[in-house]
């Protein structure tokens, strides 16, 4: 039987939300895992650009009820008449965080979904609930401005090196209006215990944010949306600024950071590493700050494979190889 179709209104303000995003006439990735939202992400998208978009389930294979409800929403995007892939991933159990291993693997698999599929872009169903908690989580970190800009309206498929669009059209809707489409399509969504499991900083944080009403999320996502414009305005600079106090010098870089406040001759130096050695993981935030602290009083460092040099002009390079002892 085929769910009951979202109000027009709804569909009107989800089409608008996609196309401000650049993705005119181009064929959408949608992720959904079979909870609420992105429950809310397929049923709008099935609405407001039919023969257009494409759905991928990922079952990570930590929990024994994933086979299932990959099943339910594969059944779902049939009657909806979306094509539809589960992707089967493997994540190791020991070692880091499995959270954060699963989403790398998730990402991967995804990306790789719309390349194979020749789709413009990948739409998840992060919304503005899911943005206040991630300023709050970040905040609580000590992050900069980049990681205060929370999560993003478009960019990179993460792990990827830039390759694939990621699209957020949701960012603007509360968590209970899309669970109210929801309910309102005739649907019962999957329940992932873990979005409650105590052992997670997200979950944790939810429950907190639940018991204090006057953190309104509204305002905290508009702060995260006001960030996120300051950090494109600082890599606007960064940009005017690398070409006029960047320079290559053979298998050098020179960088003139004389008189340059302290975030741009971050980013700067950030500009510098990546473009020595494009294939370095991006550094931590501590050793960039005791990168710049050697710079800034003419000493040498090396950071990943990059030789690095203070004085009255910075200098960047490929390190040599280490000797091997004995």
């Amino acid at each position: 039987m085929r769910p009951l179709p979202p109000s027009p209104p709804s569909v009107d303000r989800f089409r608008s939300a996609v196309e401000a995003l650049g993705l005119g006439s181009d064929r959408l990735g949608l992720a959904v895992s079979g909870g609420p939202d992105s429950l809310a992400l397929l049923l709008l998208g099935a609405a407001a650009f039919p023969e257009r978009v494409e759905a991928a389930t990922v079952d990570h294979g930590l929990r024994p009820e994933g086979v299932a409800e990959a099943r339910f929403v594969a059944e779902l995007c049939a009657a909806l008449g979306v094509p539809h892939a589960i992707l089967a991933v493997e994540v190791p159990r020991d070692g880091a965080s499995v959270q954060m291993k699963a989403r790398r693997a998730r990402y991967a698999a995804l990306g790789d979904w719309i390349e194979a599929r020749a789709l413009a872009a990948l739409a998840t169903a992060h919304h503005l609930d899911d943005q206040a908690e991630t300023l709050m989580m970040r905040l609580l970190r000590g992050s900069g401005v980049s990681g205060l800009a929370a999560i993003r309206a478009l960019g990179p498929i993460p792990g990827r090196g830039g390759q694939g669009r990621l699209v957020r059209p949701l960012l603007g809707w509360r968590r209970h209006d899309l669970r109210r489409l929801v309910e309102d399509a005739g649907i019962e969504p999957v329940d992932d215990p873990s979005n409650r499991d105590p052992r997670f900083d997200r979950a944790r944080l939810r429950e907190r944010l639940a018991g204090a009403p006057w953190l309104d999320p509204v305002p905290l996502a508009r702060s995260a949306a006001a960030l996120a414009e300051a950090d494109a305005a600082l890599e606007w600079t960064v940009a005017m600024l690398a070409r006029e106090r960047l320079a290559r010098d053979g298998p050098m870089l020179r960088l003139d950071a004389a008189g340059i406040p302290a975030e741009l001759q971050r980013r700067l130096v950030l500009a510098a590493l990546g473009t020595i050695h494009p294939e370095m993981p991006p550094p931590r935030g501590e050793e960039v700050a005791r990168l710049l602290e050697r710079l800034r009083a003419g000493k040498a460092a090396t950071l990943g494979e990059v030789a690095c040099r203070g004085g009255a002009i910075w200098t960047f390079a490929p390190a040599p190889p280490r000797r091997r002892p004995g």
